[in-house]
């Protein structure tokens, strides 16, 4: 079974708005944290946005503003809402999932299979 499980991707017209939605499997063990991660071509895969236990949330400066991330950690599930996308959000969005010790090392995480979503006239 699929550890974490993600819809919502696509192509939008610069400007537009996509919703990204993930939820975790029963395979995945307890978890603290949640978020997304981006891959666009021939770049390295970067932190989009994160939500950790007791509130923390975590944004890339490039989407600040734009992106609001919601966790609901009973469900097991992370939404990422997009707005006013750029072309330079095209990238392959990965949602994952960790248990983040009390040093906010990482004890273990999951990954999702990727969501295309494509910012293109």
């Amino acid at each position: 079974q699929v550890p974490l499980v993600e819809s919502g991707g696509g192509l939008v017209q610069p400007g537009g708005s996509l919703r990204l939605s993930c939820a975790a499997s029963r395979v995945v063990f307890s978890i603290n944290a949640m978020g997304w991660y981006r891959q666009a071509p021939g770049k390295q895969r970067e932190l989009v946005a994160s939500d950790t236990d007791g509130g923390l949330r975590k944004y890339a400066d490039s989407v600040k503003g734009r992106f609001a991330i919601s966790r609901d950690a009973v469900k097991r599930t992370v939404d990422m809402q997009m707005n006013r996308l750029r072309s330079e959000g095209t990238a392959v969005y990965y949602c994952y999932a960790a248990w983040i010790d009390v040093n906010g090392n990482t004890r273990y995480d999951y990954w999702g299979q990727g969501t295309q979503v494509t910012v293109s006239s």
